[in-house]
């Protein structure tokens, strides 16, 4: 019975092992298991020589058990299972612990002499002995004829599979195996023209090589295949998706003479960078295009996207258009309401009326904010999600301008956009982007970037505090910071949680750490504890100090930030809540607490806070690192560099594309298995002059079949979405 890749698991698998594998994977079809892909390969052909394991760090490794012994524990209940396995250079001791005698002499007739298998394990040491903590174990069927054991099979490289507790990668690679021989034909995403000249492998052989491979050598020509896929169903989609938003109708927006935007200008008491007057060209041109606006404008912290979104939003306004802002947090949204409002001034503000509408304003507000917005008496609205909402409506919507896009899904983007007639959009972010993740995940954008700052800036010094092997320096940062207030500046303390006693630190502070190392715990300092001690400091504990975290009521936290605006605060503790947009030239000083628990990009975020006048900035990254470790050499990066485009780069280097992609994007879980954006730069650029060739001549893929299948059952529009998420 042949199998394709839309058949039910329940069909090729049966009920109760389908039920396993959508419960562990949420797989439900075939196709979506041959797509859960191998991570490495054991060779069970050579045994790793054990000698060499390096202490500390997890393996997987192909041995044979040697002894085994079960035994009762002696001084509490269970028994537990020691084995012996290893090479003739060698030997790793391995446990198992059981509930009872019977449970643990079963695991050790199960493992008996003579077996091999694929152990892994993190390595360690105990009197003198390498041993393996919590192993997985994966014995090679024994009872198999010493023929079949001796033939080609046994010497095969062994698939590992990502697994969980309910499905091992033994259990995984039988049912692949069962499938595998069934399946039919596989739509192929690449014209056999282009395969061939591309030297690639057909779809079905692809796959069959990645999880059946007879030799080593299999691997590599079908990861590089199905990696071109990967790299052209995305750029595909992505170029399908400019080509969407360019067949629409957009009403042109064109600045007038003597009109708003010229009357701003008139105002503005600085004269406009290189960059922003570049950029701000490119803008007013696709305003007044055919087609909507579609544009990614990427500035370092601070270098004036505000106020090139701003002259955007004059231009649609001269028109009688509305233009609105959404931002990710209710602080930067009122924010980015103050900051308008200023430079717009006395006489073009009641013009424009901007208007603020957010979720936490109080019922009456946001009524009188909707009914402004609706009539079209507010040209310029700011807010959050809360204009998402089918309550929001526009009277003319020409312009979204959406900032900080890796906190957004294009969904959103699409959603605000809906409440206009194909109104122009702007995506702002001062995370500054790779090249290949600007192609991989913002290619249906063009795309801007403003590199030189603004004259007058102070500048700022960054410095690692590492209390590893310094640790009385924790002290030293205080009297440092005590020293800024006394010269009249304020100073930001920023906190990986809110309290490190409880689990939940606030959804937009618990998004944005890194992954914890294996074997370190959680974030020292949280808000509530930084403020306990710092109560009892000689100095600081004296200041005038507030908190600021995302649990707070939005009009406490609003009035928190405009108190320390004002100059009414001088120590402000807070999580990454304050992480962009916030603008207080006074503040000179940010000191960041666990400062390995932050990626490269936000920490650059966070540092952007200060020096934004003439105060020189100070930036302390305070962390318990060991030097050496990954998590400390994140911090060093920063610290050596303000280039915020060369630290997207060292991003890159130290934590992968998968966690610059971003961990909980379903969309990149779905689409980007293979794919290595470093890697892959020369390849991803190759998928995108294809995808461009195929698209001239085949907009629409109706001769390109398997291209199409492939990008409909590939790219949903939640990938769409988690792709925007960057």
């Amino acid at each position: 019975m042949a199998f394709s890749l839309d058949t039910s698991l329940a069909e090729a698998i049966g009920p109760a092992s389908a039920k396993k594998v959508e419960r562990a994977f949420g797989m439900t079809t075939v196709g979506e298991m041959l797509g859960h892909y191998p991570r490495r390969y054991a060779d069970p052909a050579e045994l790793t020589p054990i000698r060499d394991l390096p202490v500390g760090e997890t393996v997987t490794i192909v041995a044979e058990v040697l002894s085994s012994s079960a035994r009762a524990m002696r001084n509490r209940n269970g028994a537990m299972t020691d084995v012996i396995i290893g090479d003739e250079h060698g030997r790793v001791s391995l446990t198992f612990f059981a509930k009872n005698i019977q449970q643990a002499q079963w695991r050790a007739n199960e493992m008996r002499p003579g077996r091999r298998g694929v152990f892994s394990g993190k390595v360690g040491m105990y009197n003198e002995t390498t041993q393996f903590a919590h192993p997985q174990v994966e014995l090679f069927d024994d009872e198999e004829s010493a023929q079949a054991r001796a033939d080609d099979r046994a010497h095969r490289p062994i698939p590992i599979y990502p697994a969980t507790s309910a499905v091992s990668s033994q259990q995984f690679r039988e049912l692949i195996e069962k499938v595998l021989p069934d399946v039919g034909d596989v739509p192929d995403p690449l014209p056999d023209e282009i395969r061939k000249r591309e030297g690639l492998l057909d779809a079905r052989t692809a796959l069959v090589q990645l999880h059946r491979p007879q030799a080593r050598n299999d691997v590599d020509p079908a990861v590089r295949t199905l990696r071109m896929h990967e790299a052209l169903v995305l750029q595909t989609a992505l170029l399908q998706q400019r080509a969407a938003v360019r067949s629409l109708n957009a009403t042109p927006r064109q600045a007038k003479p003597g009109g708003l935007l010229e009357r701003f200008d008139a105002l503005l008491p600085y004269t406009l960078t290189a960059d922003q007057r570049t950029v701000g060209d490119q803008i007013a041109d696709d305003l007044t295009g055919a087609w909507p606006m579609n544009r990614l404008v990427q500035g370092e912290v601070g270098s004036g996207k505000t106020l090139v979104a701003l002259r955007a939003m004059l231009q649609v306004a001269e028109s009688g258009g509305q233009a609105a802002l959404i931002a990710p947090t209710e602080v930067l949204a009122s924010q980015h309401l103050r900051s308008i409002t200023k430079m717009l001034g006395p006489d073009l503000a009641p013009l424009l009326m901007p208007t603020l509408l957010t979720g936490q304003m109080s019922a009456p507000a946001r009524r009188k904010a909707a009914l402004r917005v609706a009539a079209g008496q507010a040209l310029i609205v700011v807010g959050t999600h809360a204009l998402l909402g089918e309550k929001t409506t526009f009277a003319d919507l020409g312009l979204v301008v959406v900032d900080e896009q890796h906190r957004f899904g294009v969904e959103q983007r699409e959603a605000l956009r809906a409440k206009g007639s194909s109104p122009h959009a702007l995506v702002l972010t001062a995370t500054p982007i790779p090249r290949t993740v600007a192609m991989t995940v913002f290619g249906d954008l063009d795309t801007s970037v403003i590199r030189t700052m603004p004259a007058g800036r102070a500048g700022i010094e960054s410095f690692v505090a590492p209390l590893a092997e310094h640790p009385d320096w924790f002290r030293r940062v205080w009297d440092r910071a005590a020293e800024e207030i006394a010269q009249k500046r304020q100073v930001f303390a920023v906190c990986a949680a809110i309290d490190t006693t409880k689990k939940s630190a606030g959804e937009e502070d618990q998004a944005a750490l890194v992954p914890t190392e294996e074997g370190s715990s959680g974030p020292r300092w949280g808000v509530v504890q930084l403020d306990a001690a710092l109560e009892t400091h000689p100095t600081v504990g004296k200041l005038r100090r507030a908190v600021l975290h995302g649990k707070m009521p939005s009009e406490t936290k609003d009035a928190v930030m405009q108190a320390f605006a004002r100059g009414e605060i001088d120590l402000l503790i807070a999580t990454t809540v304050i992480e962009v947009g916030v603008d207080v030239p006074n503040a000179s000083t940010m000191i960041v607490l666990d400062a390995d628990r932050f990626g490269v990009s936000q920490l650059h975020q966070l540092r952007g806070r200060v020096g934004r006048g003439d105060v020189p900035g100070l930036c302390l990254l305070v962390t318990e690192a060991e030097e050496g470790s990954l998590a400390r050499d994140r911090v060093e990066a920063v610290a050596a560099t303000l280039d915020g485009f060369a630290l997207a780069e060292v991003d890159l280097e130290l934590r992968g594309e998968g966690d610059v992609l971003g961990s909980t994007q379903s969309g990149v879980r779905s689409s980007l298995k293979l794919l290595r954006v470093v890697k892959d730069s020369k390849l991803i650029a190759r998928a995108r002059e294809l995808a461009e060739d195929i698209l001239d001549v085949d907009p629409q893929l109706a001769s390109h079949t398997g291209l199409r299948e492939v990008i409909a059952r590939r790219v949903t529009e939640e990938d769409r979405a988690a792709l925007a998420k960057n």
